[in-house]
């Protein structure tokens, strides 16, 4: 047994199933199911699946057995049969003995949106870390799956006191996935306590602002326009897994830099949450979280309310935040932003396809980062070169005057980075009244 029993055939057609129940989360009214249907359809074209006939049934209560009636399930296997389609999608998260007995009736191939997501994720995963934190998340999905997998030997029983083959060979596997586990948990370990090196490396030398939302809101495209560089941009969900550090503006004192993260999504696996949280781990280190949200998307306020929940639970909320509404050109009702953006402290409106779109956002992050520095004005004597190198590689120079003997500067700088420079002892008092020169 091993992850490639679990891996979905690329070029297949797969039939979408869903319910409608009200004590069942994300699916709790046809619309949030249509909803979350329209995302497994997105999910799958992202992974290379052609997505069939959607089929949801309206429930009071979940059956524990199959989710969904035995009846329904054979009306959706034969609809998936006559179309083609080799699998049956299921857009929630099935128990192996679900899994068992829907194949079972169906006679059909049986996935649900875990296997997707996590096929997904191994696929886009490019650092180490991501890799690691992915195999992790697929070794947990399959360990409680693997009985299901060795039905057909379980009835192959040893002598008295003996274990049949496939339940030895199932204990083997459990074994192996379980060594696995902790062999990747311990090499995560190691590769997150360089990262908090880098991270504390970065915070003591640059700004941060990080791009979060939810998938496919356009993060990527926004970075590339933003930091004129060109990161992975794709109209697919999960095209960027991994943070991506830039910077914004390189002639600013400290660099700002701009951090691209893993899309947000409802409804994810239990088994990536952590592995998800993991890797929007670098936002906890941003000064400023721009939000960025598809305004073309009927769902945008569902999404907006996914982001803000995952935003909490990171326990990040306290920071700066601006919501910056993305793909205005696709946008059909000119009302609509006003709408979504009437309740909002800091928002703004913007195509990527626009250069004063860009500039004027850029504007605004670079402004918002120079109002949180603090300003300090300076006398340096002539004689103190190592002084003044500090000043103008460390510093933004708002103003200089030269003076007989040194000259005069005002300066803005986080103050975290001036306490490091040693010029504490070149300030000028509140009283000086060399001062006016500057204020002159």
């Amino acid at each position: 047994m091993n992850q490639d029993d679990y891996k979905i055939e690329l070029g297949t057609k797969a039939c979408l199933v869903s319910i409608v129940c009200e004590s069942f989360e994300h699916h709790r009214s046809e619309k949030e199911t249509k909803h979350s249907l329209t995302e497994l359809r997105e999910l799958l074209r992202t992974l290379g699946v052609e997505a069939g006939s959607e089929h949801f049934q309206n429930r009071n209560k979940l059956d524990p057995a199959t989710m969904l009636g035995k009846g329904k399930l054979e009306e959706i296997a034969i609809a998936a049969k006559e179309e083609g389609s080799e699998y049956l999608v299921f857009d929630f998260e099935l128990t192996s003995s679900q899994m068992r007995n829907i194949k079972n009736i169906t006679k059909l191939e049986v996935i649900d949106r875990c296997m997707i997501i996590l096929e997904i994720f191994a696929q886009h995963a490019r650092t180490n870390e991501a890799k690691i934190q992915i195999e992790i998340s697929r070794l947990q999905y399959m360990l409680p799956r693997l009985q299901s997998l060795w039905t057909h030997l379980s009835k192959q029983k040893g002598g008295i006191g003996l274990k049949g083959e496939g339940e030895q060979q199932l204990e083997l596997d459990r074994r192996i996935i379980r060594n696995k586990i902790d062999k990747y948990k311990s090499q995560l370990v190691d590769i997150e306590k360089s990262r908090e090196q880098q991270r504390k490396k970065r915070q003591n030398q640059a700004v941060t602002a990080a791009l979060i939302g939810y998938t496919n809101a356009g993060k990527s495209s926004l970075m590339n326009k933003l930091c004129k560089v060109n990161v992975l941009s794709e109209d697919k969900l999960f095209a960027t897994l991994d943070s991506t550090f830039r910077t914004l503006n390189p002639d600013t004192k400290p660099p700002m830099l701009l951090i691209d993260t893993v899309g947000f999504i409802q409804n994810l696996p239990s088994t990536l949450v952590q592995g998800f949280k993991t890797t929007l781990e670098s936002a906890l280190e941003a000064d400023l979280l721009i939000i960025v949200c598809d305004i073309s998307d009927p769902n945008y306020q569902k999404h907006l309310k996914v982001t803000q929940e995952i935003i909490d639970e990171l326990n990040i909320d306290e920071k700066e935040q601006i919501v910056v509404f993305n793909k205005r050109d696709k946008l059909s009702d000119p009302f609509l932003p006003k709408i979504a953006m009437r309740n909002l402290k800091a928002s703004f409106l913007i195509s990527t396809q626009s250069e004063d779109d860009i500039n004027d956002l850029r504007e605004y992050i670079i402004n918002y980062f120079l109002s949180k520095q603090e300003h300090f004005d300076l006398f340096i004597p002539y004689q103190e070169g190592d002084a003044h190198s500090k000043v103008m590689a460390n510093t933004n120079v708002i103003k200089t005057i030269n003076h007989d003997t040194g000259i005069f500067y005002r300066i803005k700088v986080p103050d975290f980075i001036f306490n490091k420079l040693g010029l504490k002892n070149f300030i000028l008092a509140p009283t000086d009244p060399n001062k006016e020169l500057l204020n002159s």
